[in-house]
């Protein structure tokens, strides 16, 4: 059997016409939404969720075109954009009664935390991201030798169909890297659940690949019109991230500022999967940020 978050109970929603996300429920109390990110489903989330789920309710999803949920073929360049995604998960929060949430997102799911918290700013009450920047200081920021850590967002950037046929052709060695070289403390990510992550990726490479392309393509002109119209994050936010922004020289606190004027902006000692190597430390980011 699969691993669960301990004491969640799992449903499959409907959040639009032809495409249903799995997701994993627990607790009771305001609601908290929480998106995993890239090679990962919603189980980087089981020590956060069973945290917080003690005085809240907490939605685990997996995004469209990952883990167990729906996996629609991109046939229009929008299927995976960040405002799809976002609005499947504002139609998620719905479907349980929730009209106002707060919004946590890692990696890929921050990314669509983000563009929820533009696109429907009286929705998202409070919003966190964890170590990754707005798709339009990513690209901005990616440039010379230091680009090559960002490999990946160029290769899956590409038309189809090189990049799935790539990636397919070693998937369980291409996701696998990424679970090892973002990973401080490799045994936060224990057997099974790195089984199952790699066997979710396995199965949704075409979605995957989707998903990063559409950040080369419509997320930007998303980004840029939001940008050139001053549209900012009005609710609280929480940035986290890891010791990266120096190292790559910029910095983070003052790219983010353009785009969240509210945020509080702290560094977690740990690698990429924070949710996992410092659940403590995530998990009072988060209190912190709902108390506000």
């Amino acid at each position: 059997m699969e691993p669960r978050i301990t004491g969640f109970d799992y449903q499959r929603v409907t959040v639009t016409e032809g495409v249903s996300l799995n997701v994993a429920v627990g607790g009771s109390g305001s609601p908290v939404v929480l998106l995993h990110g890239f090679p990962q489903t919603h189980l980087m989330w089981r020590h956060v969720a069973a945290d917080l789920a003690s005085d809240h309710t907490v939605i685990c999803p997996d995004l469209r075109g990952y883990g167990d949920s729906d996996k629609p073929a991109d046939t229009d360049g929008h299927t995976y954009s960040k405002r799809t995604m976002a609005a499947d998960i504002v139609a998620l929060a719905r479907a349980f009664g929730h009209e106002r949430f707060a919004l946590a997102g890692h990696d890929r799911g921050a990314l669509v935390a983000i563009r929820a918290g533009l696109d429907h700013p009286d929705t998202i009450t409070h919003l966190a991201s964890l170590d990754v920047l707005p798709t339009l200081d990513m690209w901005d920021v990616m440039h010379g030798t230091s680009a090559a850590v960002g490999f990946h967002l160029y290769l899956m950037a590409q038309p189809p169909s090189l990049p799935e046929q790539m990636i397919s052709a070693s998937a369980d060695v291409f996701f696998g890297y990424f679970l090892d070289i973002w990973t401080r403390d490799p045994e936060a990510i224990p057997v099974d659940i790195r089984t199952a992550y790699l066997k979710a990726s396995r199965e949704a490479v075409p979605s995957i690949v989707a998903d990063y392309r559409a950040s080369a393509a419509i997320d930007v002109e998303h980004d840029q019109a939001d940008r050139q119209a001053g549209n900012r994050l009005r609710m609280p936010v929480a940035v986290l991230q890891q010791d990266w922004g120096t190292a790559l020289g910029f910095d983070a606190a003052a790219l983010w500022e353009a785009w969240a004027p509210h945020q509080e902006h702290a560094t977690v000692s740990c690698g990429h999967f924070m949710a996992e190597e410092a659940p403590a430390d995530v998990v009072k980011a988060l209190r912190d940020l709902l108390a506000r």
